[in-house]
């Protein structure tokens, strides 16, 4: 037993006493109150600090020796401070990129089947709802820290299709070719199009077009003619609000778009998903305004 130790069971076999311990560099630590019994012996003392019967451990005062166990109410000494909550990422009402990946993620574990909208809105946080429960964490229905790390482990980063699977993006800057007359200007790139009169963009709606098989041609093309309600002879399937562009090939309504969104592809016209918007585009274009489908 050292020097130190000694000399403070033996104050301490007293029946307690309060005593300024030295390390063994000479140095007075802080006030210490030891109560000792014959069976103490070979331990260091209570609450001043953290001892393992071996003397590891530090006291609040940085001195070693004391109880390892410590206190740990949080307020005495030896405590040991409660782990921080974790932190709020996204909750109710924020909107932005973030949200949308989120959203795209949520949908790949079968958590979310609207969207991504790139909206926090009332499915959005009861799939969070769900996703803590499943994996017993708190079901706060809001996006921290640790519900994020869980997700990420359990998803891929999502392609830019994904995040946009029901439209949002922004519109392409318009082709050259699009700057002059009466244009609808058709990206492949932001898959948009924009109703253009002399280089002003009056509306813009989101599209989708052909798959590799039923490519959408490209190229500048004009409206040969307009069918308010047409059905494809060769698909059996309505086309409302067709303008035609190239052979069969029309700018057209389609409720698969707007129930599927970019999770599926035309036979090579160009849809619009939002039913009112095309009857608005509709009722504007005139047979022989240009039509300019680029990347």
């Amino acid at each position: 037993m050292s020097v130190t130790v000694a000399a403070v069971m033996a104050a301490g076999a007293a029946g307690g006493c309060t005593v300024r311990p030295v390390d063994g560099n000479g140095a007075r630590g802080g006030p210490v109150h030891v109560t000792a019994t014959p069976s103490d012996a070979g331990k260091s003392g209570g609450d001043g600090g953290g001892g393992d019967g071996k003397g590891h451990g530090e006291n609040r005062n940085g001195n070693k020796g004391g109880n390892k166990g410590g206190n740990k109410s949080g307020d005495g000494p030896g405590a040991v401070a409660a782990s921080p909550a974790p932190r709020v990422l996204w909750s109710r009402g924020d909107k932005g990129r973030d949200v949308r990946e989120l959203q795209s993620r949520l949908r790949q574990v079968a958590w979310l089947y609207d969207g991504p909208t790139g909206e926090y809105d009332a499915p959005t946080t009861e799939a969070v709802r769900g996703f803590q429960g499943k994996r017993g964490l708190p079901r706060t229905g809001v996006t921290d820290s640790v519900t994020w790390a869980r997700l990420l482990g359990m998803t891929r980063e999502p392609t830019k299709w994904e995040l946009y699977a029901f439209g949002g993006q922004p519109a392409a800057a318009p082709d050259p070719r699009c700057m002059t007359g009466r244009v609808m200007c058709i990206s492949k790139t932001s898959r948009t199009l924009r109703w253009m009169i002399d280089g002003r963009t009056l509306m813009t709606v989101e599209v989708r077009f052909g798959s590799q098989r039923t490519p959408t041609r490209e190229g500048v093309f004009g409206v040969a003619f307009k069918s308010r309600h047409h059905v494809s002879t060769l698909y059996d399937t309505p086309m409302p609000y067709a303008m035609f562009f190239s052979g069969g090939q029309a700018v057209h309504y389609s409720s698969d778009f707007a129930a599927r969104g970019y999770y599926g592809a035309s036979h090579g016209c160009v849809n619009v998903r939002d039913e009112a918007r095309i009857a608005q585009l509709f009722a504007q274009v005139r047979n022989g305004d240009k039509v300019v489908v680029h990347w």
